[in-house]
C-alpha cells in the first residue's frame, strides 16, 4: 500500500510522501533492461492499432530514423525506453520494476543501398530494414501500489514516442517525447494519468537531457495526491438521465461551432470511443452500470480510460489525461461548479 517504499530524503521531497510512514520491503537488486524479455502478457495497457515488441527487436531489427540535411542519429526507441528506465532506477533503487510493456504501429520499411534495384519478389529479408513511427512503452513497479474500490492499481512509468511528431527533413533539433508516471488498474490495465504525473511534450536534444527531465518528473509527482483524487471519485454517482446526457453531449462536442466550443473545456474523444464508453455501460464486466440504476464516477472514469485503449499511440497519453481531467471536471460539476456543468445539466 502507498507509501510501500523507502526513497532517498531528496526524493521523498519530491514525491510528497513522508517518510517516517513508509513501509521497508523487501530490498532486490537492480536489473539491467538489456537482460530483460517479453514476459507473456494477455492484454495490453493499449491494444488497437498495435503490435506488441520487445527491446532486443528493436535494438537488433530495427534501424534509427537521421535528421536528413546533417545526417545526425535521431535518439532511438530503445534509447527512450533505457532512460526512462534508468532515472525509475535512480528514483526508486529499492524496488523492482517490472519487464516493459512495448507496443508499435506505422512501420516504415526501407531496404539496403545495395539493394535498392532488386525486384520486390528478389528480395531477401537481409536486404530490408525497418522502423517504427510510433512506439509506447509501460513498466510497473509493482511493490508501489494502493487500492480503490478493491481494485489494485500499480505505481507505473512509461511514455510514447512519435517521429511523425519531428520534422526529420531538418537539420538535428529539438526532440520530442511524452512521459508520465501514474497508476495502472491490474483488472483491465487501464492507464489512469494526472495533471503533475504527464509531460506532454518533453523536448530534448540529448538522452541526458531526457534522463534528467524524467527524473524531475517523476519527482513532482503527488502520488497520494493521485489516489484520493480517484478514490473520491466513488462518493458520487450519475443516474442513468446523467450519464445519458454525459454521452449525448459528448457527440455533439465535437460538431459545435467553434465560437461555442471554445467556452467549453476539452472533450478529446471521438464518436468512435465514446460509442465504446455507451457499450461498456451495459456489458463492460468490472465497471458496467449492473442492476444499479445509478453508476458512480470511479466506474465512469475506467469505461473512458478503457475505450481509450483504441486510440492510436500518439494521442493515447494526451486522451488519458483529458479523461481524468473531464470526469474530475464532472465530480466538481455535481457540487455545483460551472466548468463543466454542460456535460451533465
Amino acid at each position: 500500500m502507498l507509501p510501500a517504499f523507502q526513497p532517498e530524503p531528496e526524493f521523498a521531497a519530491g514525491l510528497n510522501l513522508p517518510v517516517e510512514e513508509a513501509t521497508i520491503v523487501e530490498e532486490r537488486p537492480a536489473t539491467s533492461i538489456v537482460s530483460l524479455g517479453t514476459a507473456p502478457r494477455t492484454r495490453h495497457f493499449i491494444e488497437a492499432n498495435t503490435k506488441p515488441v520487445d527491446v532486443a527487436h528493436l535494438k537488433n531489427d530495427c534501424v534509427v530514423p537521421v535528421f536528413s540535411k546533417d545526417n545526425e542519429v535521431t535518439i532511438s526507441h530503445q534509447s527512450f525506453i533505457e532512460t526512462v528506465w534508468n532515472a525509475a532506477h535512480r528514483l526508486f533503487p529499492q524496488e523492482t520494476i517490472d519487464t516493459p510493456d512495448i507496443v508499435v504501429s506505422h512501420i516504415i520499411k526501407g531496404r539496403i543501398p545495395e539493394a535498392i534495384h532488386k525486384p520486390v519478389n528478389q528480395l531477401l529479408e537481409t536486404d530490408k530494414t525497418i522502423y517504427y513511427e510510433r512506439m509506447a512503452f509501460c513498466f510497473e513497479i509493482p511493490s508501489i501500489y494502493e487500492e480503490v474500490a478493491g481494485y489494485r492499481l500499480n505505481l507505473s512509468i512509461g511514455g510514447v514516442r512519435a517521429y511523425n511528431h519531428e520534422n526529420l527533413y531538418s537539420k538535428k533539433t529539438v526532440e520530442k517525447f511524452k512521459v508520465f508516471i501514474g497508476f495502472k488498474n491490474l483488472v483491465c490495465c487501464n492507464l489512469c494519468v494526472s495533471t503533475d504525473g504527464f509531460k506532454r511534450e518533453l523536448r530534448v536534444m540529448s538522452v541526458q537531457d531526457l534522463f534528467e527531465a524524467s527524473l524531475q518528473l517523476f519527482q513532482r509527482y503527488d502520488a497520494e495526491r493521485h489516489i484520493r483524487q480517484m478514490a473520491a471519485l466513488q462518493r458520487q454517482s450519475l443516474s442513468e438521465h446523467q450519464f445519458a446526457q454525459l454521452i449525448g453531449k459528448a457527440r455533439l462536442y465535437q460538431y459545435l461551432p467553434t465560437a461555442e466550443k471554445r467556452q467549453l473545456p476539452a472533450m478529446e474523444f471521438t464518436d468512435c470511443h465514446i460509442n465504446a464508453v455507451a457499450k461498456a455501460y451495459y456489458t463492460d464486466e468490472n465497471f458496467s452500470r449492473g442492476n444499479n440504476p445509478e453508476i458512480d464516477l470511479w466506474k465512469v472514469y475506467n469505461l473512458f480510460t478503457g475505450a481509450n485503449k483504441s486510440s492510436y499511440i500518439d494521442t493515447f497519453l494526451d486522451r488519458s489525461l483529458n479523461a481524468t481531467e473531464l470526469i474530475t471536471g464532472i465530480s466538481r460539476a455535481l457540487e455545483g461548479d460551472t466548468e463543466y456543468s454542460w456535460f451533465v445539466e
